[in-house]
């Protein structure tokens, strides 16, 4: 496995979308599409040696020298460009900051990318530890769905993850550019002399990071010593995960992608934005396959999303897919306001409580389900333990649009 790999472990990659519509191969393209039976979990890096004490922390902040000038620092060559909003700040450009001494953090991600909110804990800790100690936490939120770009929805997860650094929207992936990015989340690191010097692409490495914060006040003239360093290098996985599945996307811009195939029936590569009925011809013999969604019922294929295409009432039509994970989440957004219920069920049957996600609800016949009410990533499965089932959700609204779906194989989280 290379070290790129190893590097970009838990990140999204923003594909190449391949502009000619894939007809008819799902079925022979699939083995080029998932690849080999290899095992598809990264090696857990080595963390970081641990110091043998850690000075105790004070509430007083170290402002910057007065020895060090910033007035002459040159100009950073790659800064937010044409962006659409701001969130917790008002309009601010990289080079200010730099040249205001500070040190500048920019973390690239979007608000339903499960890689990115995992890490919020540890942002939200660099925050509390080094905002007033020189550092600047920058979130570029790059829209990977249309329904991302829309303010209030930004704004509201933004309040829900206790989000306090400035926020700005890049909607059209102007800043993205600049940056030549590729990644969600992606973080550089930006000096006092306007020079990045560290970046880091997709979750892990968080003392890693966090030392190279520090080393960056140090040198921007800040003095950190009295600010412990956490312990925490990556988040635990499973040991016994052999595989996982993929992330699955439902619209036609990503299964027309060379990273792309989830949909496992070939009718749905003929044409976009249609309506079709779907057999699921896997149910019987329960022999999904690996990597990839089958749809039984009226369904429409749209550019983002695979969408429920009429109201029923006996919850008749329903995605299905074979689970290989810890923890399963699923982005809907509603193409018309909307709530509604879905009903999730592992192996032809209700989740369990020790199953469920924290967006998991039980009726008064047992039954697991969750609640939609706007556009948004659900945590909807985590088991104890690893697994090899088949997850099913039905609805009978036809505003049941499914995104994507994301996994993990870490220890007690999503």
């Amino acid at each position: 496995m290379s070290s790129m790999w190893k590097r970009i472990w838990g990140a999204r990659i923003r594909p190449l979308t391949i502009s000619v519509v894939v007809v008819s191969l799902a079925s022979t393209l699939v083995l080029v599409a998932c690849g080999s039976e290899e095992p598809t979990v990264a090696p857990t890096p080595v963390p970081t040696e641990v110091p043998t004490a850690t000075p105790e922390p004070t509430e007083v902040p170290t402002v910057a020298p007065l020895a060090v000038s910033f007035e002459d620092q040159p100009r950073f060559d790659k800064d937010v460009t044409d962006v659409d909003a701001w969130i917790n700040s008002d309009p601010v450009t990289i080079a200010q900051l730099v040249n205001e001494g500070n040190v500048v953090l920019v973390d690239f991600w979007t608000y339903t990318c499960v890689n990115c909110l995992r890490t919020l804990p540890f942002l939200r800790d660099w925050q509390e530890k080094y905002a007033d100690n020189g550092l600047v936490i920058l979130g570029v939120h790059a829209p990977e769905f249309d329904f991302e770009k829309e303010l209030d929805n930004v704004q509201m997860a933004v309040d829900d993850e206790s989000i306090e650094w400035p926020v700005v929207l890049d909607n059209e992936m102007h800043t993205w550019r600049a940056f030549n990015n590729r990644y969600w989340p992606a973080k550089y690191l930006i000096g006092a002399g306007g020079e990045i010097l560290y970046e880091h692409f997709g979750e892990g490495a968080y003392r890693e990071t966090e030392l190279e914060i520090r080393k960056a006040l140090e040198g921007a003239g800040y003095d950190v010593s009295h600010i412990p360093v956490g312990e925490v290098e990556n988040t635990p996985r499973d040991s016994t995960a052999r595989t996982v599945t993929r992330e699955l996307y439902g619209g036609y811009d990503r299964n027309y992608s060379v990273y792309g195939l989830y949909a496992a029936q070939d009718e749905y590569y003929v044409k976009p934005d249609v309506e079709r009925e779907y057999e699921d011809r896997y149910a019987e013999h329960s022999n999904y396959p690996a990597q990839q969604w089958v749809v039984q019922g009226l369904w429409r294929n749209e550019k983002e999303a695979i969408v429920h295409a009429r109201e029923t009432d006996d919850l008749s039509d329903y995605l299905a897919f074979r689970f290989q994970g810890r923890s399963a989440n699923v982005v809907i957004d509603p193409p018309e306001p909307d709530e509604f219920n879905v009903y999730v069920e592992i192996d032809g049957r209700p989740l369990m409580e020790s199953e469920a996600g924290v967006d998991i609800e039980f009726d008064e016949e047992g039954r697991s389900f969750f609640h939609v009410t706007e556009g948004r990533m659900y945590k909807i499965v985590e088991v104890p333990e690893y697994t090899n089932q088949i997850l099913k959700l039905s609805s009978d609204s036809e505003n049941f649009a499914i995104f994507a779906f994301t996994f993990g194989i870490y220890e007690g989280g999503f």
